[in-house]
């Protein structure tokens, strides 16, 4: 009873913040609960009844073994229990979806009792969370001749567990609540610092926007009893930064429906919103939930008698209000006219087909995407195994094909990678694709959420389709404090034994490698045509095409090696001129935002790829842009190469995976040494011109083409929050840019940042050669703001070492890691000197090192939120201010913004990265979508 003793002291230390009893995966325990259950006169019984039925986590779980098997016997008639009748045992098995209900399931359904054979069959045909294991159990029970198993595939062939669901509604009444104003990170709705506690999602629902919001939309709850409560962005986007699951698991807490009175705290059916829509790597996760995700267009650009639209003088749009999504508005949404209606359902206020789609509504009615994955794939194997073409029942593909019309470099890529397409000719933008995965990348703030749903959907072991799969530290590397000690041993251990290359070895045979996640999956994506999923927004590689995913959509590339999306739209940027000597590459990223939103109006990278002509660049250099380009809210980007420079950046990635196999990184499977051997073959059909690097065809089609004009940028240029706009929606976006000149060498900066996924080993030299220059031209370098530097990824570190850079950069330090003593606590207070920080996130990431309240930060991430990197004070708002790697340096160093001669006299003979576009003509800029 020692485990019973344990869980019921938890219990009381939950109470004291207001929390239930966390439910239970651990099948010790659960055998307790059994022990007492059948013990009729033991005075726990009846709570270690509620326990087992209320409050077991379902799944692969050892809870869900010891349930499974108590409740087979329960069925079989080898245990009494007045309270759980057999019927009742078979919905309990019916509701832990997967793993070893399935297995008792199967023994029922294939055992010699036929009554219970029946009713076991009854249950299996609404199940969908069937691995190879099971499959082949029903396969081999038909090809023997057993009815039972007939039935259930004839079941499974016709797709009853998804026809026989009720139909979504016609009309669902919605009351609003207006979460803020202006783009909503999901940093608002799962705050970064409180990533440790996602994987207990009643305690991770306290930190849910805020007390306030959560008693309103209580309140909403109790006055609108039988209408949703609809989560609102006004003026802006909804859940940019980050992919989150555990954002829209917050708000599916707080607004949902529960998925199964049998399972605390996981509910589904959150609807979410913004006047811009919701970000693309965000409304992946609110399909994973069944969710809906409106773009509301309530706010339209206000027009002249010219038809033009009216500026500020700010030069922005006016806007003015189509209709009211005040807080506590009544609205109908109308799934059958796709529209969104007033309350009575009269007057349209939005069409919001793009939000009820046919897929997106199959996705509804299953409760989420995952039931449809996987009732798509057994459906085809049980018509298989029948010999028969398995009926249509799902919405189909939708594949579209223009005759004579080329192909862009995304849609290459899907046409290579797709899977059950019937289209004969290439499929182009528009068309929903399944598509293998190649490489899938997990962090450690989600990765227990992951391995979770991983849990849930019964996976053991990851898919053979994934060339390579890895599962990083970076979040967590900065404070190894009791949370993350409790957290990450528990998450390489799980991910390690399901088959991905982790960044910390379970038994501690090789050193904790706390590469930034990004940096890890760009060196492993050794093909130009794969396909990367990663549990992190910022998964955008210079090799292939990444995207940003949940924690749930991480889990299903993991089990199936497959994912399901649309082909996005592309946007072409190219360039033409010359970089000035003194400018960095980072502000060519800058200039593009800038220039395209000059040329355009507004932001045409919004839910499409930028494909970025910018073949000269390796692998490292051409990661700052394309990790940029989420915050563009671009869906990906896309770097099409030279030939010579991939074969070259594919060199480098084969020398790094072999660093990783040298300090004992590999796994049984041989991952690693696979890898070096697709980057073999890659390199040899680039030589032999058997398949050159990708390209898209001459006569693609774009949304619109961008063209940067690098004799344009003459200074450098810092993303600025713009924390005290009069226009809420306008700040902390990154759509303002500003020369260094605009802030007169007097804006105060409390601390500087180099780090994070946004440089490379240039950024680090770049560091190293300015502490030189500062040293020889002044006879010490004194630093008049701290500076942290974090470099991303161990190999740079000793690159570094080897290369004499890192002495200097030792020199100048009062602060270095190391790893035998790494940091217990996080830093809340900053000296005026520089801090060499372990590799990884740092204060990007937010959740353990932060600047300090009210701070004005200069920093070489990308992350310029409210509240992330620095939170505000009450006296201050805090600023994370954007800029590349020399100007953050050198502001540290000043203590403030410096001067335009400044800056170029600090930067004198330094080795800047540099940019030459790629020796082709550019093209004017033109739209075909404006």
């Amino acid at each position: 009873m020692g485990l019973y003793t344990d869980y019921l002291n938890e219990i009381e230390t939950r109470k004291a913040d207001g929390l239930h009893p966390k439910p239970i995966d651990d099948g010790a325990l659960v055998a307790e609960l059994v022990s007492q259950i059948k013990d009729t006169g033991n005075e726990h019984r009846e709570q270690s009844l509620k326990f087992f039925i209320y409050n077991t986590l379902p799944g692969t779980t050892s809870a869900a073994g010891v349930k499974a098997k108590f409740l087979k016997e329960i069925i079989l008639g080898q245990e009494q229990v007045a309270e759980i009748t057999p019927t009742f045992a078979f919905e309990l098995l019916s509701h832990m979806k997967g793993g070893p209900s399935i297995e008792m399931l199967l023994d029922l359904a294939l055992g010699d009792d036929a009554a219970i054979a029946e009713q076991a069959a009854e249950v299996l045909k609404t199940q969908v969370f069937l691995y190879d294991a099971d499959t082949s159990r029903l396969k081999e029970a038909f090809e023997a001749g057993n009815a039972i198993a007939k039935d259930i595939l004839e079941s499974y062939a016709n797709a009853e567990f998804f026809t026989k669901l009720p139909d979504i509604e016609e009309e669902i009444k919605v009351v609003t609540y207006i979460a803020g104003e202006g783009d909503i990170s999901t940093d608002l709705l799962s705050p970064g610092n409180q990533a440790h506690s996602r994987s207990d999602r009643e305690l991770h629902g306290k930190c849910f926007i805020s007390k306030k919001a959560q008693d309103e939309i209580e309140a909403l709850k109790l006055q609108h009893p039988d209408k949703r409560v609809m989560l609102i962005a006004e003026k802006g986007t909804m859940g940019v930064g980050s992919s989150r699951m555990s954002g829209i698991n917050n708000a599916a807490l707080w607004t949902g429906k529960q998925a199964s009175p049998y399972v605390p705290f996981v509910n589904f059916a959150p609807i979410v919103a913004g006047t811009n829509g919701i970000s693309p790597i965000f409304l992946t996760t609110v399909g994973v939930t069944g969710g809906i995700g409106i773009d509301l267009k309530n706010w339209v650009k206000k027009k002249g008698p010219d038809g033009k639209p009216i500026i500020n003088n700010n030069g922005d749009a006016v806007l003015e209000e189509k209709y009211s999504v005040e807080t506590g508005t009544v609205l109908t949404i109308n799934t059958k006219k796709k529209k969104l209606m007033d309350e009575n359902g009269e007057q349209e206020h939005a069409d919001i087909s793009s939000a009820l789609t046919a897929q997106k509504v199959e996705f509804i009615k299953a409760a989420g995407s995952y039931a449809i994955v996987f009732g798509k794939k057994l459906q085809t194997f049980a018509a298989a195994t029948l010999g028969i073409e398995a009926p249509l029942v799902f919405a189909p593909a939708k594949e579209i094909s223009h005759e004579g019309q080329g192909l862009t470099a995304v849609e290459k890529i899907f046409n290579k990678n797709a899977v059950g397409v019937k289209s004969k000719t290439p499929l182009h933008a528009g068309s929903d694709v399944r598509v293998e995965v190649n490489i899938v990348g997990s962090q450690d703030t989600t990765g227990l959420m992951t391995a979770q749903e991983l849990e849930a959907m019964a996976a053991t072991t990851i898919s053979p389709i994934v060339d390579g799969a890895y599962q990083s530290g970076c979040h967590t590397a900065s404070v190894w404090d009791v949370k993350a000690q409790t957290n990450i041993p528990k998450l390489m251990s799980f991910m390690n034994k399901f088959g991905l290359i982790t960044a910390r070895d379970p038994k501690g045979e090789y050193h904790a490698m706390t590469d930034v996640i990004h940096k890890v999956l760009n060196d492993i994506t050794v093909d130009d045509w794969a396909i990367i999923i990663g549990g992190d927004s910022h998964t955008r590689m210079s090799k292939g095409v990444a995207f940003g995913a949940d924690s749930g959509t991480v889990a299903l590339a993991l089990a199936t090696g497959e994912a399901t999306m649309p082909i996005p739209e592309s946007v072409k940027v190219t360039f033409k001129g010359k970089m000035a000597d003194h400018m960095d590459f980072r502000d060519v990223v800058h200039a593009t935002q800038l220039q395209m939103l000059e040329q355009f109006g507004e932001n045409v990278f919004q839910g499409r790829i930028i494909e970025v002509h910018i073949g000269t660049l390796l692998a490292d250099q051409a990661f700052t842009f394309t990790d940029w380009t989420a915050e563009m809210k671009a869906k990906a980007s896309i770097c099409i190469s030279q030939d010579d420079t991939l074969i070259e950046s594919l060199e480098i990635a084969k020398s790094r995976i072999q660093v990783m196999i040298d300090k004992g990184m590999e796994n049984e499977a041989k991952t690693l040494h696979s890898l070096i051997a697709i980057a073999d073959k890659r390199i040899a059909e680039i030589k032999s011109g058997e398949k050159p690097a990708l390209r898209p065809d001459d006569n693609a089609k774009y949304a619109a083409e961008v063209v940067v004009d690098l004799d344009q940028i003459v200074e450098p240029m810092i993303a600025d929050p713009d924390v005290n706009n009069i226009e809420i929606s306008k700040r902390y976006t990154h759509d303002t840019i500003r020369p260094i000149s605009y802030y007169g060498s007097e804006k105060k900066v409390d601390l500087g940042f180099v780090g994070s996924c946004m440089v490379h080993k240039g950024d680090m030299k770049i560091v190293a050669q300015m502490l030189r220059n500062l040293e020889k031209t002044n006879g010490k370098v004194e630093f008049n703001a701290p500076l942290v530097v974090a470099a991303p990824t161990y190999n740079i570190i000793d690159e570094l070492k080897e290369e004499g850079d890192w002495d200097i950069l030792q020199k100048y330090s009062g602060f270095e890691f190391d790893d035998l003593k790494p940091k217990a606590q996080a830093r809340t207070e900053y000296e005026n000197i520089m801090y060499l920080e372990r590799p990884g996130c740092n204060l990007c990431m937010g959740n353990q090192e932060k600047a300090a309240k009210g701070d004005t930060v200069l920093a070489t991430s990308t992350r310029l939120f409210q509240g992330r990197v620095v939170e505000d004070s009450a006296e201050k708002k805090g600023e994370s201010l954007l800029a590349s790697t020399p100007i953050v340096v050198l502001s540290a160093i000043l203590g403030r913004t410096p001067s335009l001669d400044e800056y170029k006299t600090a930067v004198e003979g330094i080795d800047l990265t540099k940019f030459a576009p790629p020796k082709v003509k550019p093209i004017d800029t033109k739209s075909v979508h404006f």
